[in-house]
């Protein structure tokens, strides 16, 4: 038996409410393969606290969090808090201070979720968008001067270290073997001349080490494109942190939902924890309606457990979300059903329960 000491931060809106969800599928499924324990800590960080306290989280956050084994993240971000605010006070510290360089966001057709790009069936689109995820356009270097004068003046710098785009395109090329060998470059060299030249140079060193990998180069306005007209084309997609955030939304906008997107921010030389946290934020709108989508959080725990060495159970986890969405009875408004969060998820404890008969 092994033992893990998960933080869970519940976060903003929606995040309240399926980070538990997620919880019961956790420890069910240790429950049932009966190979690890894991015991949370929560804390109570995010907007309501910044109201509270005029900071998103305490002082010391990264100390105290630096101990656990992996932390499970709902959601930041409140109309209450402006955005640069809550983003800036809680998601990007935990990511930039704990060296999650890797934001893993993988896009899967699941069955029996209606597709709305014509024609595509389950199996036909199934990539992984790796995100630069501690740099790039989010790197916070620049600033404002003439502050409400004629002049005024906002100058947001993008910030590429060698060291920052070679980690995150050798950890895509060493995704791409282990998949089907593909990678798209993601770029904007034509109009960047500086900062995505560099990438696209640094790109073109680093595909040397893995020949059997077949790399494409294309620019970001394309690539959108192509995320609409031929899905299926694409395996391990690797961008910059401005890029992949963009088009992870749209592979999740694909594939049916923005509440079946999952995402790991990792630091893949596990000196830090890594966060696992869906990609729908805490959608603000539906938040309190006890109807928010609980399968990307779920998912997201599967990621979690298998980042810590329990494959069994995130397959079984996974296998399990994939007959809740075939047999299409228990599903949240934002697939056309009418269930709530708690049944979509008993629908999912009751699939991984039958799965050990």
């Amino acid at each position: 038996m092994r033992y893990f000491h998960i933080a869970a931060i519940p976060g903003d809106g929606i995040g309240q409410e399926v980070l538990p969800e997620g919880i019961r599928v956790l420890d069910a499924a240790g429950e049932i393969t009966g190979s690890f324990r894991l015991r949370y800590d929560y804390f109570p960080w995010g907007c309501e606290f910044y109201l509270r306290h005029g900071t998103m989280m305490e002082a010391g956050a990264l100390d105290i969090l630096r101990r656990y084994d992996a932390i499970y993240f709902g959601a930041v971000g409140f109309p209450s808090v402006p955005d640069h605010v809550s983003l800036r006070g809680l998601r990007l510290p935990i990511c930039q201070g704990f060296e999650q360089y890797v934001c893993y966001r993988p896009s899967l057709l699941l069955p029996g979720i209606p597709c709305p790009l014509a024609g595509k069936q389950p199996g036909d689109i199934d990539f992984v968008v790796i995100r630069e995820n501690t740099e790039g356009e989010y790197a916070g270097a620049g600033g404002r001067a003439h502050r409400h004068l004629p002049l005024e003046v906002a100058v947001e710098t993008t910030v590429m270290t060698r060291a920052g785009v070679e980690r995150i395109l050798r950890y895509a090329f060493k995704l791409a073997m282990q998949r089907r060998r593909l990678l798209v470059n993601a770029t904007k060299s034509n109009a960047q001349q500086h900062v995505m030249t560099f990438w696209d140079e640094i790109c073109n060193e680093v595909s040397r080490d893995f020949p059997e990998v077949r790399v494409e180069r294309v620019l970001i306005d394309a690539l959108a494109a192509r995320f609409v007209l031929r899905p299926e084309s694409l395996d391990v997609v690797v961008g910059s942190n401005l890029f992949g955030d963009i088009l992870t939304d749209l592979g999740a906008a694909i594939v049916g939902s923005m509440g079946l997107a999952p995402s790991g921010n990792i630091n893949p030389e596990r000196e830090y924890p890594s966060m696992f946290e869906p990609v729908h934020g805490s959608a603000p709108d539906i938040f309190g309606k006890g109807t928010a989508n609980p399968i990307a959080m779920i998912w997201c725990g599967a990621l979690m457990l298998d980042h810590l060495g329990e494959a069994p159970a995130a397959e079984m986890i996974l296998r399990a979300i994939r007959a809740v969405t075939g047999c299409a009875e228990a599903r949240t408004p934002d697939l056309g059903g009418t269930s709530t969060t708690a049944e979509v998820t008993g629908a999912i404890l009751a699939a991984m329960r039958a799965q050990a008969k």
